[in-house]
């Protein structure tokens, strides 16, 4: 009864050999010290948005690297390239829209997420065709 419950349970994990969890761990710290890079001048116009815009004029403090203008997104702050895109449970996420594009999942290696434009009773369909056969669902909702 148990083993039944693992298998149709939606907590189908990854197995990750430890250079894979070593690289989403440096990511993982990574993302925590890597600064939100936002406009220059964002602050000053209300037609700006926060967006990053890399600045390209010729007096921009910014452009020039002063400190106090903020971080210019760089090479650097990216993740490593083998978990790059990743979701962090360690599969790679495909979106899906209708029942159909299920079968094209391969569920060694990629988990799906369901569209948000998909209603209640399609969802609920999906769901459960995934789990027969073995797809983890990475944004099931809640289950009533």
């Amino acid at each position: 009864m148990e083993e039944d419950k693992k298998v149709e349970g939606t907590t189908l994990s990854l197995d990750m050999d430890p250079e894979s969890r070593r690289l989403f761990n440096v990511r993982k710290v990574l993302k925590g010290k890597k600064p939100h890079f936002k406009r220059a001048c964002h602050h000053k116009f209300k037609k700006l948005d926060e967006n990053w815009r890399r600045p390209r004029g010729g007096q921009s403090k910014q452009r020039r690297k002063y400190i106090s203008k903020g971080a210019l997104a760089q090479i650097g702050y990216g993740s490593p390239a083998a978990v790059k895109g990743l979701h962090p449970s360690g599969y790679s996420d495909v979106l899906i829209s209708s029942i159909a594009e299920l079968e094209l999942v391969d569920p060694s290696f990629e988990a799906i997420r369901i569209a948000g434009k998909i209603g209640a009773k399609k969802k609920a369909i999906i769901i459960e065709k995934a789990r027969e056969a073995g797809i983890k669902v990475l944004n099931p909702g809640r289950s009533e």
